[in-house]
């Protein structure tokens, strides 16, 4: 397996921390909310073997800076830039799941001539309703208890899909770092949403979406999208190949390694699609 170290990035608004590791063609993989770039911890090793690899914690997640003011879709389609410049990188592909999938798109559609193709993982277009569901939700969310029932709280929301004890605690830990800080990324998505469609139809080049089938159930269930509205995302992009990933959860990025490793592998080696 490839060594994947770790390296920051300083800019304006905080240092951002990154992994890095492989050689060849660039990939940059982007996190969902209320991850970080150890969403990729099982996938980079085995994509670094044939490719230069790098994934990134967005300001205010992970072990990154939080930023001094709101940061919305549009910033962190800059702050991918800054780290592309950075490394002196003119052009890569990106893969973004969740959240990262609206910033790789974003990425895309504002500066085309810096992505070579592009993997939208789980990405959901939010109607109205939706978008009010989701601010109502995170809006007081992420606040320190101080009796500490936050902890008590989250820590079994995930344990009837992650599978993983180990797995949960990880992304406990990751969630925690968000608290006491406002949700960036929720109302990140919010304020974007509604133009998702008009920016994404900007999108021309090579385009995978993936889509996790348990995925869409859970967030189903918890009222914050609707599985007919998965497909508005890629009817923008009308060139874009759809994968279904069966039984891929919101987490399927550490859980299913290998199987989504081959996929995007299997996409990004083909010439001209």
């Amino acid at each position: 397996m490839k060594q994947i170290r770790r390296a920051f990035l300083d800019t304006e608004d905080g240092q951002i921390l990154y992994r890095i590791g492989g050689e060849g063609e660039p990939l940059v993989l982007l996190h969902q909310n209320t991850k970080s770039s150890d969403e990729y911890r099982e996938l980079m090793p085995i994509l670094a073997q044939k490719r230069l690899v790098i994934a990134m914690d967005f300001l205010g997640f992970g072990d990154s800076d939080k930023p001094p003011r709101m940061y919305y879709i549009e910033d962190y389609a800059k702050t991918v830039m800054l780290l592309l410049h950075s490394l002196g990188i003119k052009k890569a592909s990106i893969l973004g799941h969740h959240t990262g999938a609206f910033v790789a798109g974003e990425v895309a559609a504002a500066y085309p001539e810096r992505v070579n193709k592009l993997i939208l993982s789980s990405i959901d277009y939010f109607d109205e309703q939706e978008r009010t569901a989701l601010y109502n939700r995170f809006s007081d969310a992420f606040q320190i208890k101080e009796d500490g029932s936050h902890l008590i709280k989250r820590w079994p929301v995930r344990l009837s899909y992650i599978g993983s004890i180990e797995l949960n605690h990880r992304c406990f830990l990751d969630e925690l770092k968000c608290y006491g800080y406002p949700p960036y990324a929720p109302f990140a998505i919010v304020n974007y949403a509604g133009k998702s469609i008009e920016r994404f139809g900007l999108i021309n080049c090579p385009t995978l979406i993936l889509s996790g089938t348990e995925d869409i159930k859970q967030l189903e269930r918890l009222g914050l999208a609707k599985a007919e509205n998965r497909q508005f995302i890629a009817k923008a992009i009308s060139h874009a190949k759809v994968v279904d990933i069966e039984g891929g959860t919101i987490y399927m990025m550490n859980q299913r390694p290998e199987e989504i490793s081959k996929v995007v592998i299997d996409f990004l080696d083909v010439r001209g699609n």
